[in-house]
């Protein structure tokens, strides 16, 4: 089933819509969930938590890519389980890694007042992410959105882990500075 007829199945608040997107795109939401908290089970109710999240949300969005969608929701509901469950701990896990690799602009993004600010910072960052190469691209994408660790981004990308961590190190730098020249940090 193609992603605007399920769409229009939540649109029309049909359960089917739930059964035809866990169908889809269950691997691809728990392969992030599992990325990010590091557990199966912990996954498991966060993608289930998705799907919760999908029905309440369209409508009245009406998203223009399911999975990218999808992918947000799955993300931002594991990193609030990620934080709920790590607030008085830090562990030794991927996620508490690259937050902290990150610290520096996330932070002034959670300082941001208004849901205009917050979305010209994204803007930034997408208009950021098209300018640098793709295999920089790629590797950035990998490590802050899908929180996969060096190792793994190394592997898929053919390059040493010290490579990894160097363009990681160079594109957080230039990611920074263009954030600053914008005026957003």
């Amino acid at each position: 089933m193609e992603d605007e007829q399920i769409i229009a199945l939540y649109v029309q608040r049909d359960e089917a819509a739930l059964a035809e997107t866990e169908r889809q795109y269950h691997s691809y939401c728990r392969k992030i969930a599992v990325q990010i908290l590091q557990n199966p089970e912990d996954a498991d109710e966060a993608v289930n938590d998705t799907w919760l999240a999908a029905w309440n949300c369209i409508p009245p969005h009406h998203p223009e890519r399911l999975q990218t969608f999808l992918g947000r929701l799955t993300r931002n509901i594991s990193l609030k389980k990620y934080r709920s469950g790590h607030a008085q701990k830090r562990g030794a896990g991927e996620t508490a890694a690259v937050l902290d690799e990150v610290a520096d602009w996330l932070r002034a993004s959670q300082d941001t007042e208004s849901e205009a600010d917050a979305h010209m910072l994204a803007e930034a960052i997408n208009r950021f992410l098209d300018r640098i190469p793709e295999t920089e691209c790629q590797v950035f994408v990998r490590r802050y959105w899908y929180f996969q660790p060096v190792a793994q981004i190394a592997a898929a990308c053919g390059c040493t882990e010290s490579k990894v961590k160097s363009m990681l190190y160079r594109t957080r730098k230039k990611l920074y500075a263009a954030l600053e020249k914008e005026a957003l940090l």
